[in-house]
């Protein structure tokens, strides 16, 4: 299942699984709303019958120096980065504790571990999907259900594609490896958190940044 706000890119994903042999099916869904997930959650398990890997990957941001950063601004970037990944989690622990496997992964940033002046929200939003992540790893590790994160550094997206050349060019010589990461390099190590290679894999944040954040 793919569930996002854009019906429109979803279908064209869904159009790409099918094409390449897969099977999916699109929900779009505000995760900002739990009401939404819920339905949306109802729905995925009457149509697939199981949830195996939950992957939690919405993400915003609303820039503003904490001064100057209004409470509402705060509660949107909190409320869809970090309260849907527990609400989300909450629709799939049920019945990934029945068939005791599971695979949880919540995509982060490198900003939640070394935080990023005029992002609080965003910083603190991504933090806490790293505590969160290593909290559900220990309620749920004995029944063979695991929870990681995924941290990316300065990934080419629609969202840093509004970053302004200055900032590009400072934040490639903070990167040793010389680039920008891909979604693709994000995806390779969702993929293996997924995977049954990484079955001893639990609570741990997984860095893609290029060796910005080392240690």
């Amino acid at each position: 299942m793919v569930a996002a706000r854009n019906q429109e890119k979803l279908s064209e994903l869904v159009q790409q699984i099918e094409a390449s042999g897969g099977r999916a099916s699109a929900f779009a869904v505000d995760v900002a709303d739990e009401d939404q997930i819920k339905t949306v959650f109802k729905a995925a398990l009457g149509q697939f019958g199981k949830i195996d890997i939950l992957i939690n990957n919405a993400g915003i941001t609303r820039d503003q120096l904490v001064m100057r950063m209004k409470r509402a601004d705060w509660d949107a970037v909190l409320n869809t980065n970090l309260t849907s990944a527990y609400l989300c989690i909450q629709q799939v622990i049920g019945p990934m504790l029945k068939q005791r496997w599971g695979r949880i992964i919540n995509v982060t940033s490198v900003f939640g571990q070394m935080g990023q002046a005029g992002q609080a929200n965003y910083a603190a939003s991504k933090a806490g999907l790293i505590g969160l992540t290593m909290a559900i790893a220990r309620e749920v590790g004995s029944r063979n259900i695991t929870c990681n994160a995924v941290a990316p550094g300065f990934i080419e997206t629609a969202m840093t594609s509004r970053f302004s050349d200055d900032f590009r060019q400072n934040a490639l010589k903070a990167i040793p490896l010389g680039r920008v990461g891909t979604p693709e390099d994000v995806a390779n190590a969702v993929a293996f958190l997924g995977s049954e290679e990484a079955s001893y894999i639990t609570g741990h944040v997984l860095s893609v940044n290029g060796g910005m954040l080392m240690g």
